[in-house]
């Protein structure tokens, strides 16, 4: 059973999910997947087994909801870039899990941090008034 205090928490995360923008909803995928991968890495470094696969787990699951939210028939060519950048960085997450290899980790941090920024920006960005080119 959750305590009141964990309930409110859980409660202002889907509210904060239910009224974001889908690119405010991309860029905090990303920040889960980037907190998991620390957080496997962390745990990895400690030799925290469980902590490790549960992070690695949770950056898998959300590694799957962003390629699975994917439309290359309208993204076209980025689109396909980042499914196949998602196929590696799934690979990347198994092995390291497989091989407990810290760098496998590291490079999957490296790859997500400047797309997470990027959604950031394109977020962040004003969006033109109707009728405005």
């Amino acid at each position: 059973m959750l305590s009141p205090s964990a309930r409110a928490a859980a409660q202002y995360q889907k509210t904060e999910v239910q009224c974001g923008t889908p690119l405010e909803l991309v860029v905090k995928l990303y920040d889960g997947a980037i907190a998991n991968v620390a957080k496997a890495r962390d745990a990895m470094a400690r030799g925290d087994l469980v902590a490790k696969r549960d992070g690695i787990s949770r950056a898998l699951a959300i590694i799957a909801e962003l390629q699975s939210s994917l439309d290359v028939k309208q993204g076209g060519q980025i689109a396909s870039s980042l499914d196949s950048l998602y196929i590696y960085v799934t690979g990347r997450l198994v092995e390291s899990n497989v091989k407990k290899d810290p760098r496998a980790l590291d490079e999957v941090h490296k790859l997500l941090l400047p797309l997470r920024d990027a959604w950031q920006q394109i977020a962040s960005a004003p969006t033109p008034a109707k009728g405005t080119p």
